[in-house]
């Protein structure tokens, strides 16, 4: 009896478990699939909506000076708008503010573990109020930013459901380009020079953003976190998904040695050297890659709608057909009835080869290794890496920062396993006390003239100068052997897709030979 208590009480227990996780899974659903519509609604309708007012506002601008409705003499002043607000709202805003006050001496000042989105209600130097959102870790922080900024303050609030619509996410984050990381560096190393303050210079970055409403949030909250009193690299920290871990390193090293202005220089420098590299890559990449798209399109089209025609002419001639002309026309038949199902495998194939060459680290490696043993192909892969690595590498030294932190730095630089086996090597030899150059002794994946010049580079002390001389000397050898490719790869591939279609052709014309020997007999 009490066994059969016990099984119905499990079973009971069993059902109310199941019950409550299926609860659970649909509601994640809904609530991962509502986070999923904002970030693809909301946030795309703000980034459209501000994209175009402002197109809408310059080209408003233009016109007016088009048709002559603002002067533009020197002895005459633009007129500013005057903002003026009905009593009634006025009073309104007056109660805000002293709630506000009120709230600011009490849980207002308390800061939050984490970022919370808060809505704040502010009035500028013209008298126009504004409402706009920014990410903080308390409202008295918020506030003194405000205030700071020049704005009479009158509301800041935060709730679940504003931190749900405004709290910038994941999905979507913002990501500078290696274009617009060039641009921002030089800017800023421009501005700094110039004397202006960094705070200042970054307020002035994020009035370049208009139209970009996310990295101007961000911006904005490096600004903040610079008002208030944080360092540079640790408000960079915190938009780690603007900027790559190496510049923030970087930067670290150079508030620590007092020369940020210079570093700035050389990180502006270093990204268009790797921008410059990347773009020779591509460069080599697009163009076969083209060529043979189209020689795979030209030669699909070939055979599904040409060689059919050929097909009834020879069978109302009654043409017997053999050898290669048989072959090129079973081929036609059956790229005719699996055409669809050929695509269809095909990029399944290559769907799966990617997320798997992303996501799984064997089969990325294995690959990578079977890349870097192909002559030619193994050149370019192994000259770019060291090119990147050695750059990064001499730019870490330079700026001192310590050698644990410079190796877990280029483990995140390069996507490599090869390279990243070695700089794993290198950091176990430098615990037992090693030279870095041992863990690139005797390597397959490292030049003898590579691994000479760094030995050369620890024994005189003047390693980060070598690893640059390292850097310059590989990143020539890849241009010239990605010119070299380019210029090589065009007529090979000219001369198979005229080889293929050729052939093609020829199989097709044979078998008219014998129907003009029909015709004539």
């Amino acid at each position: 009896m009490d066994n059969v208590t016990s099984k119905s009480s499990h079973n009971s227990l069993s059902i109310i478990d199941v019950l409550r996780d299926i609860v659970l899974v649909i509601f994640y659903i809904f609530y991962y699939a509502i986070i999923g519509i904002k970030a693809c609604t909301f946030d795309l309708f703000v980034f459209l909506y501000n994209a175009i007012s402002w197109r809408l506002d310059k080209a408003y601008r233009r016109s007016k000076e088009a048709i002559g409705y603002i002067n533009t003499t020197e002895n005459k002043k633009e007129k500013k708008k005057v903002y003026k607000y009905s009593d009634k709202v006025l009073k309104k805003l007056e109660i805000e503010h002293q709630e506000l006050l009120k709230d600011l001496q009490t849980a207002g000042a308390t800061r939050s573990k984490e970022v919370n989105a808060y809505r704040f209600k502010v009035r500028n130097q013209d008298g126009k109020i504004i409402v706009g959102t920014m990410n903080g870790s308390s409202k008295l922080d918020i506030n003194a930013f405000l205030i700071n900024e020049g704005y009479q303050v009158y509301s800041i609030k935060t709730s679940p459901w504003i931190n749900f619509v405004y709290k910038d996410t994941t999905i979507g984050s913002p990501k500078l380009s290696n274009k617009e990381l060039i641009f921002w560096l030089t800017q800023l190393s421009t501005y700094l020079k110039a004397g202006i303050t960094l705070n200042d210079a970054i307020k002035i970055l994020t009035k370049q953003m208009k139209g970009r409403t996310a990295r101007k949030r961000a911006f904005e909250s490096i600004s903040y976190e610079l008002t208030l009193g944080s360092s540079f690299s640790n408000a960079l920290e915190k938009q780690e998904s603007l900027f790559p871990p190496l510049l923030i390193n970087m930067i670290k090293a150079a508030e620590a040695s007092g020369t940020l202005i210079e570093t700035l220089e050389d990180m502006a420098n270093y990204y268009t050297e790797v921008f410059e590299t990347k773009k020779q890559m591509r460069s080599a990449m697009t163009y076969p890659a083209i060529v043979g798209v189209f020689s795979l399109i030209v030669i699909t089209v070939i055979m599904i709608w040409i060689i059919p025609e050929f097909v009834d002419i020879y069978d109302e001639a009654g043409v017997e057909i053999n050898g290669l002309t048989a072959f090129i026309i079973n081929t036609s038949h059956f790229l005719q009835a699996n055409i669809i199902t050929i695509i269809c495998i095909v990029l399944g194939i290559i769907i799966v080869l990617a997320v798997a060459y992303k996501n799984i680290k064997a089969f990325r490696k294995t690959i990578q290794v079977i890349l870097m043993h192909i002559p030619v192909i193994k050149n370019i892969i192994i000259y770019n890496e060291l090119a990147i690595f050695t750059k990064t590498f001499a730019s870490l030294l330079k700026n001192n920062v310590f050698i644990t932190e410079s190796i877990d730095i280029l483990s995140k630089v390069t996507r490599n396993e090869v390279y990243k086996n070695i700089l794993f090597k290198t950091i176990n030899n430098i615990i037992k006390g090693e030279k870095i150059s041992e863990a690139f002794k005797d390597h397959w994946a490292v030049p003898d003239v590579a691994y000479y010049m760094i030995v050369t580079g620890e024994s005189t002390g003047e390693l980060d100068s070598m690893l640059a001389k390292v850097s310059e000397y590989y990143q020539g050898l890849h241009k010239s052997i990605v010119n070299n490719l380019k210029s090589f790869i065009e007529p090979i591939l000219i001369s198979l897709l005229a080889f293929v279609v050729g052939g093609i052709i020829i199989a097709v014309v044979i078998p008219m030979f014998g129907m003009y020997e029909n015709i004539v007999a």
